[in-house]
Order: structure tokens, then C-alpha cells, then sequence
């Protein structure tokens, strides 16, 4: 019963919050078509209407507080990693959805548990989950990057071969490359037919794709176009390095799995324990959350299966 309680609390929290959502982030369109409707009305009719107004302090009551609650630093710092994540998202409504999730989190815990506690923990939870989502669609997306990166670098070497020039090889790796090779390689295109120079657009392409080999393909690029050389021959070395690196990674992630997976369960079987137990005997295991000493002992805990398990990922860890 309590657990259908729940469901039916929650759903009803997740109808009110995109209500919200439609209300704030989708509500440029009706003001635009109400702005141009207000516009071929005259002066006198735009000043006497009321709605206008009405319209215009809302997008003030909005601005105000996107600036109160994301500096300029921090609105540029989450577009950057927006961006590398692939969510077509704003900063604003990464912020929204970030305090969505954490009211969720708090009330789910507080009623599956009833501890205030563990009500605070889940509300801790629902704050971190959009940051460990972006954090890993970071990840994925450079990853498959890193493996595209390889048959890019042989495009663009066929192309110069062939006699087109840089932009013309970068363009012939657009057509082909699939995501996220072609969006990234389309803004590299964008930039330069914008005016900025190859060597600034390829930086760019670098700090949104902090990759090592990368970071070589570039180094060798601005350096063929300072001193000038056979880029092309440079660029076919590059990609068998690369190769060869990527096969050695792959020899080394087999190797340590079994560390690795070692190092989740000793990190995870505590807490899948401990909840098991809970299920089991709620009074037996409440007591570690209603007495000093047992929240002491549970913090201990988690410190010690945090630092157990950065452990065992710093030793199965091997840079090639």
C-alpha cells in the first residue's frame, strides 16, 4: 500500500514539475506570437493593453532570475559541458531539471524510509544524478570519438593525397564520419567560414574533445602549417600510433576486469547488504541511523569503501 502511495505521489510530482517546465521554458513561442500580434496594432493599443505588460514583466520576472541563480562563469562552464555531452539542453533548464531531481529524490527516500536522515541523502542523491548523467554522456561521447578518431585521420589522409586542401579534407570527414565526429567537425567548419583561423578552430575542436591523441593530430597540424612538410605522411604515423595504442588499451581492459569489477563489488555489497538487511528487519538496522555512534559507524563506512575502491581503480589503471 505504501509503496502505491508513492508511486501515485510521485507521478503527481512529476505532472506538476513538467507543468512547470511547459509554463517557463516553453512559453517563448506564445510571447513572440503575441509580440508580433501586438505589433501591427498601433502605438496607443500596444501601450493600453494590459497582457503586453503582463508579457513583458514575466520575461523580466524570468531574466531576473536566470541571472540570480547562474553567474556568468557558471552558465559558460555548464554550456561547455553541455555541449561535450551532446544535451540539447540550456543552462536554465539543466538547473531545473537538477532541482526537480532532487525534490524527487528527497520525497522517494522520505517515503520508502521515513527517516529524516535518509531523506537527506536522497536529496543529496536527486542533486547528483543530472551532474553523474552529463558527467557520463561526457564520457561515452569521447570515447566514441576516440575510436572514430583513427578512421578520421585516414580520410582526411586520402583526402590530401588526392590534392584537396585542409578545409576540403575536413568537409570530405563531415559527409563521411558519423556522431559525434560529424557535429564536431562541422562546427571546426563553421568557425573557420566565420573567420577564425584553423589553428584557433582546432583548439576549440581540442578543448571540447580533451583527447591525448587528438591533441597530437593538432600539434602536428599547426606545425606542418608553420614550417611547412608533407602533412599527410605526418598524419599516416599518427594514425598507426594510434592504432597500435588503442590495441594495447584494449589487451590492458582485459586484463584488469577482474580487478576492476573487484573493485564494484567491494565498493557496492555494503550498501546492497545493508539495504537487504533493512527490508528484512527494519528495526535491526535503524538504529545505525537514530544513534550518534551508528552514524558515526555508517560515515566510517562509507569512507573507508570510497577510499577501498579509488584504491583498486588507481592499481587496475594502466596509461599507454
Amino acid at each position: 500500500m505504501i509503496i502505491i502511495i508513492a508511486l501515485m505521489v510521485l507521478f503527481t510530482t512529476f505532472l506538476f514539475c513538467m507543468y512547470i517546465l511547459q509554463k517557463i521554458f516553453l512559453s517563448d513561442k506564445r510571447i513572440e506570437k503575441r509580440v508580433q500580434r501586438y505589433l501591427q496594432q498601433s502605438d496607443k493599443e500596444i501601450l493600453e493593453s494590459k497582457k503586453f505588460r503582463l508579457a513583458l514583466q514575466f520575461m523580466q520576472k524570468r531574466n531576473s532570475i536566470k541571472n540570480k541563480l547562474l553567474t556568468k562563469e557558471k552558465n559558460s562552464k555548464l554550456e561547455s559541458l553541455l555541449t561535450q555531452a551532446g544535451l540539447p539542453l540550456k543552462p536554465e533548464e539543466y538547473i531545473m531539471f537538477q532541482g526537480i531531481a532532487t525534490i524527487l529524490g528527497t520525497g522517494l527516500f522520505f517515503l520508502l524510509f521515513e527517516n529524516v536522515f535518509i531523506m537527506i541523502i536522497g536529496g543529496i542523491f536527486g542533486f547528483l544524478l543530472p551532474k553523474i548523467i552529463v558527467r557520463k554522456k561526457i564520457n561515452e561521447r569521447l570515447k566514441k570519438f576516440q575510436d572514430s578518431l583513427p578512421e578520421m585521420i585516414s580520410t582526411i589522409v586520402g583526402a590530401l593525397r588526392a590534392g584537396f586542401s585542409f578545409p576540403q579534407a575536413l568537409n570530405s570527414v563531415m559527409e563521411e564520419a558519423q556522431s559525434p565526429v560529424k557535429e564536431e567537425i562541422s562546427i571546426v567548419l563553421k568557425e573557420m567560414q566565420y573567420g577564425t583561423s584553423v589553428e584557433e578552430a582546432l583548439n576549440n575542436l581540442k578543448e571540447r574533445m580533451p583527447s591525448e591523441d587528438l591533441d597530437i593530430m593538432i600539434q602536428a597540424i599547426v606545425i606542418q602549417r608553420q614550417v611547412g612538410g608533407n602533412l599527410a605522411t605526418v598524419l599516416e604515423t599518427i594514425v598507426d600510433t594510434i592504432r597500435d595504442r588503442i590495441k594495447i588499451q584494449g589487451q590492458i581492459s582485459t586484463l584488469t576486469a577482474q580487478g576492476r569489477m573487484s573493485g564494484w563489488v567491494l565498493g557496492l555489497l555494503p550498501i546492497f547488504v545493508g539495504v537487504m538487511i533493512y527490508f528484512v528487519e527494519p528495526s535491526y538496522m535503524s538504529v545505525l541511523f537514530m544513534e550518534p555512534i551508528g552514524i558515526i559507524l555508517l560515515i566510517i563506512a562509507a569512507i573507508s569503501c570510497f577510499i577501498g575502491f579509488m584504491l583498486i581503480r588507481k592499481l587496475t589503471s594502466i596509461e599507454v
